[in-house]
């Protein structure tokens, strides 16, 4: 606080002390009893996050995303004690006895997780990071980005920051492994998408384009890569492989597609696509029947627009 507003403060209490003092004397109140101030720490809540947009989960809207399976798979994994040295001060260690999530960083073309306290050699904990990709993509996956408040947003911009410079100083290896390269190219999308910065619609293309020769019919990568242009502006180029996407199980894959076409005012093939969708997850034909209505009688242009709303039966 500034010398001068501190000043003011002080000014101000001590007249508003003055004023009740004197009211005190012409009105005596009876005595109340005295209430003791709590002693306790100060346990500073933080606010709920808003609702993810829509799923996190784009291959199967109807189970948990991969990083909650990991992180119960690790949870059932024996735990071996791991107790390292502190390279600052070798005098000190720490026992690690819970296991984290582990990926090489180097010469892996597939997914290649582990479970285990703590990373190696050429191996990365990417707990925290994938905690916080998931949130991220839960706001930011769809342009524009879902916040409740230009605080909570402020947030996720600062801490993706970091993630991102952390995450490309892997990613920039040659022989960079795919886990890590796919946690860069997500991180990359999610910043494109707020606005953080040019350079992340070319190091999402070029992640992405590096996952593809690495693993050409990757049904996931194919996805990201194809909504990666969509959300980018690249709706007809995105087609090709959001449909080997589509062939490859990754339900969001669809709505993408469709959204797509709707873009390029080809509501036919929308529709079709949507039809199919209803076929291959008839769970989904509430939703899809709603889109598909809004669509012929509204001329909706966005798949994406109040389908929360829409899931929970509210639109």
């Amino acid at each position: 606080m500034k010398v001068k507003t501190l000043a003011i403060t002080v000014t101000t209490a001590a007249i508003l002390s003055a004023c009740s003092n004197m009211d005190t004397a012409k009105h005596p109140v009876a005595p109340t009893a005295t209430v003791a101030a709590p002693t306790g720490p100060i346990i500073f809540k933080e606010p709920d996050l808003p609702a993810p947009f829509y799923v996190l989960n784009p291959v199967n809207y109807d189970k948990p995303s991969d990083f909650e399976v990991d992180l119960q798979r690790a949870a059932a994994q024996p735990v071996t004690k791991m107790i390292a040295t502190n390279p600052k001060d070798p005098t000190q260690t720490q026992t690690f006895d819970e296991n984290h999530l582990i990926i090489p960083t180097i010469d892996s073309n597939k997914n290649t997780i582990k479970f285990s306290p703590l990373a190696g050699q050429n191996e990365l904990d990417v707990t925290a990071i994938d905690d916080f990709l998931q949130l991220v993509e839960g706001q930011a996956r769809h342009y524009p980005p879902k916040f409740t408040s230009k605080m909570v947003r402020r947030g996720f911009e600062n801490k993706l920051k970091q993630t991102t410079q952390f995450l490309d100083g892997y990613a920039s290896k040659d022989n960079a492994s795919y886990d890590v390269l796919i946690r860069a190219f997500k991180a990359s999308i999610m910043a494109r998408n707020l606005d953080l910065g040019a350079q992340y619609t070319t190091l999402s293309l070029k992640y992405g384009q590096r996952l593809l020769k690495m693993v050409p019919n990757d049904p996931l990568v194919n996805f990201w890569f194809g909504f990666n242009l969509s959300e980018g502006g690249g709706q007809r180029e995105a087609i090709p492989y959001l449909d080997k996407a589509m062939k490859g199980g990754v339900q969001e894959a669809y709505l993408s597609a469709a959204n797509n076409y709707l873009y390029l005012e080809q509501n036919k093939n929308a529709i079709t696509v949507l039809r199919n969708y209803k076929v291959k997850y008839p769970q989904e034909t509430l939703v899809t029947d709603q889109l598909i209505k809004d669509i012929q009688t509204q001329g909706r242009t966005n798949v994406w627009e109040n389908l929360n709303n829409m899931k929970k039966g509210s639109y």
